[in-house]
């Protein structure tokens, strides 16, 4: 329970109304507010010739806003130097706040606080998540532990430092697993300089497993993500619910391409967890031959500038969707191909960069996780 006295937000709060007309040859800086306490961000000016808008609103640094729609999942930030002046429709309520009562900062930060959307989402109109509205009105009504000016300062400059060291941290491991991807990329090109190229057909031939559907069997997915960033699992599906995509099944060591993001790097190899699951007939498996070519040094090369070149070749069309990879075209892929052993060696080195990259995501997991747990102790009036 915290120990300041609850305060409407009318007390300290007041909604600014001020309206711009809209002029046909000019436009209009204009921002967005991300959901989930995560502040504002720059979007394309509002035209003055396309706007349905009749009336916008301009706003200035240090004004509190959010959004109407979105405000039930956190929708809210504080307008900064950089967003001084532009102008927002009126699903925006802006505020000033009472230099007297309460700092800026302070209210932004209460506001980067779950327990505060689910508040303010019980005030809100309308029916579903997507057409929830909170009215300013009713924001006003809301109440917020509201401490002393000299201690919302403290606190504010308690978990400024606090943020300034996650994302210090976080800005480091950014650079070490930039460097680890050069050192990869390095070894790669050292062990296939001057090295023959085999044709991809001949080395990882192209091998589907399509199921004969039972309806009453369930069927786990796999799929890829995009710009190498590997497989992930997608919940089972009923064979009976099973309509135009075709399920085949998937092999740990299998090379797994979409057919329609493979330019875009959603290639993957298959690890033991995707053993057995089924990727949909959009998804290719191509199967390395053993002492020839290793998956883990085949799906590098596919993802590095060389090889995403060569799969764009075979992904003929302009727009994202239409970009639909040839099977075919991709067995003719020329690639570089080293001794076995130094593919074998290159994988354990690629094992070993993995491991200290996945640490490393765990290490920022867990600093990010921090911040909200020390903002609820703040406004729960458990921290110090």
């Amino acid at each position: 329970m915290t120990k300041w006295p609850m305060v409407p937000l009318g007390e300290v709060l007041t909604q600014v109304t001020t309206a711009t007309k809209v002029q046909a040859d000019r436009d209009y800086a204009n921002f967005g507010i991300y959901s989930f306490g995560r502040g504002l961000f720059a979007k394309s000016p509002i035209s003055g010739t396309t706007t349905s808008a009749s009336n916008l609103y301009q706003v200035r640094a240090g004004q509190f806003i959010y959004s109407r729609l979105f405000a039930f999942e956190g929708a809210y930030g504080l307008v900064g130097e950089e967003f001084d002046g532009c102008f927002i429709s009126n699903e925006y309520p802006h505020f000033d706040s009472d230099p007297k009562r309460i700092t800026p900062a302070f209210l932004a930060t209460y506001f980067k606080w779950q327990k505060a959307w689910e508040q303010a989402a019980k005030l809100s109109t309308g029916m579903g998540d997507r057409r929830r509205r909170i009215q300013p009105e009713q924001l006003l009504k809301m109440t917020i532990p509201l401490p002393p000016l000299k201690e919302q300062q403290r606190l504010i400059e308690y978990l400024d430092a606090l943020t300034a060291k996650c994302e210090e941290a976080k800005a480091e491991t950014t650079v070490v697993q930039h460097e680890s991807n050069k050192l990869l990329l390095s070894a790669f090109l050292q062990i296939t300089e001057g090295m023959p190229r085999s044709r991809l057909g001949d080395i990882a031939p192209l091998v589907r497993r399509p199921m004969l559907v039972d309806p009453f069997a369930e069927y786990p997915g796999v799929s890829v993500r995009s710009f190498g960033k590997g497989t992930f699992h997608t919940a089972p599906v009923l064979g009976s619910e099973i309509t135009w995509e075709k399920p085949h099944l998937v092999r740990r060591g299998d090379l797994l391409i979409s057919n329609i993001k493979a330019w875009e790097g959603a290639i993957a190899v298959a690890g033991p967890g995707d053993d057995g699951r089924f990727g949909s007939h959009r998804y290719l498996t191509y199967v390395p031959q053993v002492g020839i070519v290793t998956p883990r040094f085949l799906c590098f090369y596919l993802l590095t500038a060389d090889g995403l070149q060569q799969v764009s070749e075979v992904s003929p069309g302009s727009a994202d969707r239409n970009r639909t990879t040839s099977a075919k075209g991709l067995l003719e892929i020329p690639v570089p191909l080293p001794k076995y052993p130094r593919q074998v060696w290159f994988g354990e080195l690629f094992d070993k960069v993995q491991e200290v990259k996945t640490l490393q995501t765990h290490a920022i997991e867990e600093r990010e996780s921090l911040l909200p747990t020390i903002i609820a102790q703040v406004f729960t009036g458990d921290a110090a």
